[in-house]
């Protein structure tokens, strides 16, 4: 799960920088991993995006999720979860 993980991750920290966005990964002493994306014009605008598997057969094998754990983005389009994580964190004005 671990490389699954970090390559999508990877992938969504590409997307985040062009759109203008700070973005990394960064990883716990406990082993969690994140993405840590900041507006650069408005810096107390950020989030934390995690990328989980899923069970369901029904559903693509891998999700983008918002800090509170709710599923953002299928991980196989990172542009299009970078585009919403960009619009949330939009200043007033950008």
């Amino acid at each position: 799960m671990g490389d699954d993980n970090f390559e999508h991750l990877e992938r969504l920290v590409t997307e985040l920088d062009a759109r203008g966005m700070l973005a990394r990964v960064v990883q716990t002493q406990n082993g969690r991993i994140f993405v840590r994306v900041i507006n650069p014009n408005a810096t107390s605008l950020s989030e934390n995006v995690t990328c989980r598997p899923t069970n369901v057969s029904d559903m693509p094998d891998w999700w983008y999720c918002w800090s509170w754990g709710e599923r953002m983005h299928t991980a196989d389009d990172p542009a299009g979860a970078a585009t919403k994580v960009a619009r949330v964190l939009a200043a007033v004005g950008e």
